[in-house]
């Protein structure tokens, strides 16, 4: 299975391993990015491999999972699949909540990985 199949057929499956990862830190990162006009909240982790895997919010009902990797030749290529509703529903809504709130405050945040039981 090549990545961009992987990326379609188990959206569901990377997401849930992101947010456990992500969870599962001492403390964790929202950023803020952008591009032209374009801008995300984004939770991100690494593979072994050395492949980018994130979350990205552009707004309360826009979710994609993000992956980025390297080819054989060493170039670089990203991958972005738009989040089902039934993905999105998955994600604890307090780290929903965070995410949006970092995207409509332009500005990033750091959390306990437990902040969500608490």
């Amino acid at each position: 299975m090549n990545y961009e199949e992987m990326v379609k057929t188990k959206a569901g499956e990377m997401v849930e391993n992101l947010i456990a990862e992500v969870l599962g830190k001492k403390v964790f990162d929202i950023r803020h990015d952008y591009n032209d006009s374009e801008q995300w909240a984004v939770i991100t982790t690494h593979t072994d491999e050395d492949n980018e895997i994130s979350l990205r919010v552009y707004g309360s009902d826009k979710y994609f999972l993000y992956f980025g990797h390297y080819d054989e030749d060493d170039d670089f290529h990203e991958l972005l699949h738009p989040i089902t509703d039934d993905i999105k529903s998955a994600i604890p809504k307090p780290l929903q909540n965070a995410l949006e709130k970092v995207l409509s405050d332009e500005q990033g945040m750091r959390l306990p990985g437990n902040f969500i039981s608490k």
